[in-house]
């Protein structure tokens, strides 16, 4: 049976991010018993981002680096740090709480708010030292290893850890939407080998 879906606009706004989809009717047959869904005929998305952020998944992983690492006093372009984000995205990380993985989910405005003091009063690099992404369409997955430093000149990054990054490509732009990620504990979750450079150098 085809589905009949009235016209409807949906219209989000975040800061200075607009995301608008258009729903159309036309849908192909879904099995039977499958709840109603809406398909957009278009997408469109205007945003504040440097459009060289945004022009690839690669770009958009650096400037999400770049945006958050600086040495103390340091102040953080954090508009641009939004400006990669679709306007509900996640942070979602896995703490240990008695032995057990526990999810604690952020947006990206409270990534900001619970990071900016640490982050700037502190000094803060994070370095991509490894990434393997898989891309389908409009959709890709990035696996991101990760080191931080307090101080470029620190020999040793004082945590390793993996961002697990997925993001969308709509309105002729890349968007995160959503990063989780957990950190390394060397006696019982180290990185894969996989997952880190050939040569670690001092990584």
């Amino acid at each position: 049976m085809t589905r009949t879906l009235t016209r409807t606009a949906l219209v989000v706004i975040a800061g200075a991010t607009t995301f608008m989809i258009a729903a159309t009717s036309g849908q192909p047959e879904l099995p039977a018993g499958h709840p109603k869904v809406s398909t957009p005929k278009q997408a469109a998305a205007e945003s504040n981002a440097d459009p060289a952020d945004v022009q690839s998944t690669d770009a958009v992983i650096d400037a999400y680096y770049a945006s958050i690492s600086g040495g103390i006093d340091e102040p953080r372009d954090w508009d641009r740090f939004l400006s990669l984000f679709m306007p509900d995205a996640q942070f979602i990380v896995s703490r240990m709480v008695n032995g057990e993985s526990i999810p604690l989910a952020l947006s990206a405005q409270e990534f900001v708010d619970s990071n900016r003091t640490y982050f700037e009063r502190g000094g803060y690099f994070e370095k991509d030292i490894h990434r393997k992404t898989n891309t389908f369409g409009n959709i890709s997955q990035v696996f991101s290893t990760y080191a931080s430093r307090r101080s470029l000149d620190d020999p040793k990054p004082y945590s390793r850890g993996i961002n697990s990054v997925q993001l969308m490509k709509t309105g002729g732009r890349w968007w995160i939407a959503t990063i989780m990620w957990e950190s390394e504990r060397a006696d019982s979750n180290p990185i894969p080998a996989r997952y880190l450079p050939a040569v670690t150098m001092d990584d």
